[in-house]
């Protein structure tokens, strides 16, 4: 056994440490699982039928098959309402069958309607509900739901492509240097001086911001700490014997870049991701918040931060968004911890 541990590689033996923190470890699995069941949100939560028999005919409207009211027997102008349509059917006994995603109610419907929410928004919860309606008649919960999704979408996006710019960057100045690095340091010093709240103001008002534009804006921003990091490891590592045996042997620099002292690099990078997530999370509900963030009627938490803060008196305006943010935010920084502790580098070395 001893034996097998010795000849795993450094990076399988980082893995099975992580899997050894079991708070980091099961916020692992909570999150990612969370985060994969998400984009079966339209079969999960919608009001879109799943299946709509009429007729001895069978329609799936759930994939994009649009139904008008007037052919399934509703006397409705327009696109059925398919909750109404169940309820009918099973009043007329015909034979007719509708059936609904396990939460018949989507994110941007307005519920003024329905004869359940009497009075004026916000609704407290209810067993219908679970986390009542915002201040225009909208389920709290599919919005939380479809929210989460969209700001693990935007911290993920973020991170990778910053990181990949800020790692491209930050190797090419540690490994090359010279007069390079230097006149490339200054860019870099140039650019994080940028101000980064107007540039989103000023791109906010010549374009529709939508979740491309936020993550093209955010990625141009952060890059800038982890190529410090990743230029200060590549300073470091080319001093190293490996290197310069690896020169003498010839080999190109692309291959000395990536192959070599890339993977004895990785420790900032993939330690300082996590919590880059969730300052990534916390900038998309502050910007949405602002109003600068996703265009409504996106489901966004930053958008119901802000009804709480103009319904206070609503508690479920006020815990159900800042508890999700917060649950959210506690197990990244947890996976976080355990990445940290799992990559330290006095724990596994290369060169022992």
């Amino acid at each position: 056994m001893a034996e097998e541990e010795q000849s795993a590689s450094v990076l399988r033996r980082r893995w099975r440490k992580f899997r050894t923190l079991k708070r980091g470890w099961y916020s692992f699995l909570l999150l990612t699982g969370a985060f994969l069941v998400t984009f079966a949100n339209p079969l999960l939560i919608n009001n879109t039928a799943l299946v709509v028999h009429y007729q001895g005919t069978t329609h799936f409207p759930v994939f994009g098959a649009h139904l008008e009211a007037r052919d399934l027997g509703q006397r409705v102008i327009g696109e059925a309402r398919y909750r109404d349509l169940k309820r009918q059917y099973a009043e007329a006994g015909e034979g007719d069958w509708v059936v609904m995603p396990p939460y018949p109610f989507h994110p941007n419907e307005s519920l003024l309607r329905e004869a359940s929410l009497p009075g004026s928004p916000p609704h407290p919860p209810s067993t219908t509900h679970w986390m009542g309606t915002d201040d225009r008649g909208r389920d709290v919960f599919a919005r939380l739901v479809y929210g989460f999704r969209i700001s693990l979408t935007f911290g993920l996006g973020v991170v990778l492509t910053a990181y990949t710019i800020g790692t491209a960057l930050g190797a090419s100045l540690g490994y090359f240097g010279g007069r390079y690095d230097i006149l490339m340091q200054r860019f870099v010093e140039i650019w994080a001086g940028l101000p980064f709240l107007y540039t989103v103001i000023i791109v906010s008002s010549l374009l529709r911001p939508n979740l491309a534009v936020l993550i093209g804006i955010l990625s141009m921003f952060g890059w800038i700490r982890i190529s410090y990091y990743v230029r200060g490891e590549f300073y470091r590592e080319k001093a190293k014997d490996y290197v310069a045996a690896a020169i003498a042997q010839g080999e190109s620099n692309a291959s000395i870049i990536f192959r070599h002292i890339l993977p004895n690099a990785l420790t900032p990078i993939v330690s300082f991701a996590p919590f880059a997530l969730v300052g990534n999370i916390a900038a998309l509900v502050s910007l949405d918040f602002l109003g600068f963030g996703v265009q409504p009627p996106t489901p966004s938490w930053g958008e119901l931060v802000g009804q709480g803060k103009s319904n206070i008196q609503d508690w479920h305006l006020v815990l159900f968004p800042l508890g999700a943010m917060f649950l959210t935010l506690m197990m990244v920084v947890f996976i976080g911890e355990a990445i940290r502790e799992a990559f330290d580098p006095k724990t596994f070395s290369r060169l022992r």
